[in-house]
Formats: structure tokens, sequence, C-alpha cells
């Protein structure tokens, strides 16, 4: 696909002007000011990454901005989760806008000057971390949205829900976290909006450019768990137990018919991999037990069932027939992100209007997993790709999210920050 680079020039900021909802309403810019801000919020965030549910000094920014502003202010839900409230002059809907704070464990092997050094605890050990993939850049494009929106509270129409989530990356073990977590302990019960929205930067795609979808977009993603049980005995007389090794391996073999085979994949596409297989301790001991861990990727929640109950069966059913036995246990995730196909259109206007119509692209499915879909769960949702490769750079060879050479064109905060808020403005007379 051929990529074109998007103009970033600075245009002076509307917000004391009144929304008028014409067939065509102007869009509504950011002047240089904000526009720094943003840049210098993302760059404090960069510096100072938080690993899941560890969002403290994070939170405190966003909390602080958020008062500042005069918005009603919820912090501590999910643990370290931020929720702020603006409340419109004018009736309307109410429209949520989420971001996600969470760092990885990942050494940053990036130039920039604001680089991390920072480090945090994971799985028990001290582990270097980085916003490895670009959840800095959504806090700070969402709070330069609430600054904006906020300067026009008396024109405002409706009411916005500011999400800012921990957590996305998944919760430490033993822990819940994150978007699920959120609304189990009552994000959407007080107020609850008509539609959620949320950007993710890309690398895949060059700075400015906006990847969308209708329907299906990101997969679910779960893990399994699959003992296999036999009977210890000598290498050299494996007659005298019950080899688990073989039994597992067959097991191995017999799950990749269930997508091939079992599972109609012309409606969606979907992945059964393995990816941890333990057992043994020397070459001439057939052990008692073989460990088998894996992941499931799909875009349909039909399928995405079906396969928990064949991969159970065709274990189980593997390992009698070798005299073993199989205990399979499935952790579910994410379920799959899906775009609410009316809200896409609705604001596509307005996305085009942002962005240019030659800047926005048909996304391909992605394998990876977003837990914004529990969010889409409950209300309609949009979730949308932003580019931020430097058109000189090609995308396709890009260092990908999670990468510890990530790097995001910082020209990319203004639209992201420029698509929140005309979002917002347009949602309530969208046609």
């Amino acid at each position: 696909m051929k990529y074109v680079l998007i103009s970033t020039l600075a245009i002076v900021m509307l917000a004391s002007a009144p929304i008028a909802h014409a067939e065509s309403p102007a869009k509504v810019t950011i002047n240089q000011e904000l526009e720094q801000k943003v840049i210098e919020w993302r760059r404090d965030i960069h510096q100072h990454p938080e690993l899941s549910n560890r969002e403290f000094r994070t939170a405190g920014v966003v909390a602080e901005h958020l008062r500042s502003l005069g918005m009603e202010v919820t912090t501590e839900i999910a643990h370290t989760g931020v929720v702020g409230i603006l409340r419109g002059g004018r009736p309307g809907p109410t429209i949520a806008l989420r971001a996600d704070m969470d760092a990885l464990p990942v050494q940053e092997l990036t130039d920039v000057p604001f680089a991390s050094t920072a480090t945090g605890e994971y799985r028990g050990r001290e582990v270097p971390v980085m916003h490895a993939c670009g959840h800095d850049l959504h806090v700070a494009m969402l709070m330069g949205a609430a600054e904006y929106l906020a300067g026009m509270q008396g024109q405002l129409e409706g009411t916005v829900m500011f999400i800012f989530q921990p957590a996305e990356e998944g919760a430490p073990e033993g822990e819940e976290g994150g978007a699920e977590l959120m609304l189990k302990e009552g994000l959407f019960e007080s107020v609850k909006p008509e539609a959620v929205l949320g950007i993710h930067v890309w690398s895949a795609a060059t700075t400015g450019h906006i990847g969308y979808r209708k329907g299906p977009l990101m997969a679910s993603s779960d893990r399994f768990e699959i003992r296999v049980r036999g009977e210890q005995t000598h290498g050299s007389r494996p007659w005298g137990g019950v080899d688990p090794i073989v039994a597992a391996s067959q097991i191995i073999n017999n799950v990749q018919t269930i997508v091939s085979r079992q599972v109609n994949i012309t409606k969606a596409p979907a992945v059964v991999s393995f990816g941890i297989v333990e057992g043994g301790v020397r070459n001439n001991i057939i052990p008692d037990e073989v460990y088998l861990e894996g992941t499931i990727r799909n875009f349909d929640m039909g399928i995405r069932d079906q396969i928990f109950e064949k991969l159970t069966t065709t274990a189980q059913m593997t390992a009698a027939a070798s005299g073993a036995s199989a205990d399979v246990t499935i952790h579910e995730g994410y379920p799959v992100t899906v775009n609410d196909p009316e809200l896409v259109a609705r604001m596509m206007p307005t996305t085009q209007r942002v962005v240019g119509n030659e800047h926005i692209y048909e996304a391909d499915l992605v394998t990876g997993a977003e837990d914004f879909s529990f969010y889409a769960m409950e209300v309609p949702g949009m979730f949308v790709f932003l580019g931020i490769t430097p058109p000189e750079q090609d995308p396709a060879t890009a260092p990908s999210n999670h990468s510890p050479y990530f790097y995001a064109d910082e020209a990319a905060l203004r639209v992201g920050t420029e698509l929140f808020i005309n979002w917002v403005l347009d949602y309530p007379s969208a046609p």
C-alpha cells in the first residue's frame, strides 16, 4: 500500500467558538501550544513507564490534570484507573474515550533523549520497563483532548467520559486488572456511554494514517494448559509404563486438525499454537507427566467456544488411546475486538475530514488482542490504528510494537488528539 505524508502544520485552536452543526462541519484543530503540551506529556510518561497495575505515577499525573480542568474525577478503579467526566453545557449523548497507561518489561534500545531507564518487578524479578507499545502516546493524546474539550464546556453537547485504563497488557499473575476489572467495578453503572472510541498507535503504518475495519478487527486471546499423565518407566522398557511424551506428541499433531478440519474457517480465521512443551529429566527415563501450553486466537466468539470444546475432547481422547490421561485447562483472556459497523460508518466522515481520505485504509485482521474488546461488548465500540512511522521509513520494516527499538513519530500526536476531539464534537449530529 502506498502511504502519503499527512500535513503537520499547526493551526489556531478554536476552543471558544460555538459548534455549528452543518452538513459538513469544519475540522477542529489544536494550536501549537496544546500540541507542545501533548508532546511534553508523552515524553514525561515515556521516561517514567510503569508495569500493569502499578501505574501509580501515571495515574497521578492524569488525575491532577483532569481535576485542574474541573472534571468529576474517580481514581483507583481497577487499582490505578482514572476516569474523568465532563458534562457539557448543552444536552446530548454520552460518549467515552479510552487510553491505556501500562508499559512492558522491555529494555529500551532507542536513542531518543527521553528513553526509559526505569525498572520494575515482573514475575519476581527486577526488569527494565519501556513504553514499547505506545500507551504513553495514548495517554498524552487523551489528556490533550480533555483539555481542549474542557475549554469549551459551555458549548459542548452531552457528556464525555475519559477512561485512563491500567493493565491492558495483562494483570500480574494472581491479580485482576484492565478493562474487564474496570467494568466489574462499575465503570458503566452510574454513567453509561452510547459509544466508546479508542486509538492505538501502529508502527506498521505511516505517520497520520488511520487503519479502520468494520466488524472483527483484533483476535480473541486465550491460553491453554494440558497436563498429559502417564506412568514412569525405564527408557529401555517402555512397555513397563505409559509414555506421556508419545501421547503429548500425538496431541500436538491431532490438535492441528481442529482449525484445518473441524471448524468452518470460511467464517473466520483461527490459530491454535503450542508454545511450551516440558517433560522428562533424563534420556533413559520415561517420565510420569508432560506439560503443554499454548495460545488460541480467532475472530468469532462462536468458533472460539467450538475450539475450546474440541481442544479438550481431542486432548483427552488422544491421551486415552495411549493409555494416558490429559487434564485440559483453558484460561479465557480477551474476547474478539469488534467494531460496530454503524458506529464506524457514522464516524467515517469525521475521520476523513480530520486526516484526509487518502490517509485512510482498511486494516487487515490482526491476530494480536486488545482488552478494548470488553468495552465494545457493553456498548457500540470503534477502535482504529494510528500510524506512527515517519514517512521516510518503510512501515513494513519498522520495529514493531513491543520491540525494544519501537519508535513513534510525535507528529502523530496532533492527529490522534484532533481525532478524539472531532469525534466528540461531531457525534451528536452525525447521521
